[in-house]
């Protein structure tokens, strides 16, 4: 059976950055399945599957624009520190939950801090990165009526 829109998809990966260190891996975990054709993988990758089945390998390089996008200067910004809970410890590199537009959640990393003022970075930490995934399928099947109607796997 082929991937394709409203299938399960189960798969292994091993995600490398452009300059190849391991970003991400199912390596020695239980593998990825997700419905394919729901938005559930970035599109680049997902695209690039299509017509694959069960026991294919391939390698799969996906430009930025096709994963998180490119770097928004817009997504950095400073808030004053009262806007942290006072006994949280923000020094670069913490990440913290907040409530982007429309009170959706989004992960914020503290790039830097300068006396009462904290400067943010909301882009996905994989922003402006190139992505090279090694992908195995393990198996493909039909998704169930449910699992259409939810977009996602059961």
């Amino acid at each position: 059976m082929e991937i394709e829109k409203d299938r399960v998809v189960t798969l292994h990966y091993t995600l490398r950055g452009a300059d190849g260190n391991v970003l991400d891996s199912s390596e020695g975990k239980d593998p990825l399945s997700y419905l394919h054709g729901h938005g559930n993988l970035i599109p680049g990758l997902e695209t690039r599957i299509v017509g694959k089945t069960a026991d294919d390998e391939m390698e799969v390089q996906v430009p930025f624009a096709e994963a998180y996008g490119a770097v928004d200067p817009e997504k950095k910004f400073e808030v004053p520190r009262t806007q942290f809970p006072p006994e949280a410890e923000i020094v670069p590199g913490s990440q913290f939950r907040a409530e982007g537009e429309g009170g959706t959640p989004v992960v914020v990393r503290v790039e830097a801090v300068e006396g009462d003022k904290v400067k943010i970075d909301a882009n996905h930490p994989l922003a402006g990165v190139d992505l090279n995934f090694a992908v195995k399928v393990v198996g493909v099947r039909e998704a169930s009526a449910e699992e259409i109607e939810h977009g996602h796997v059961h």
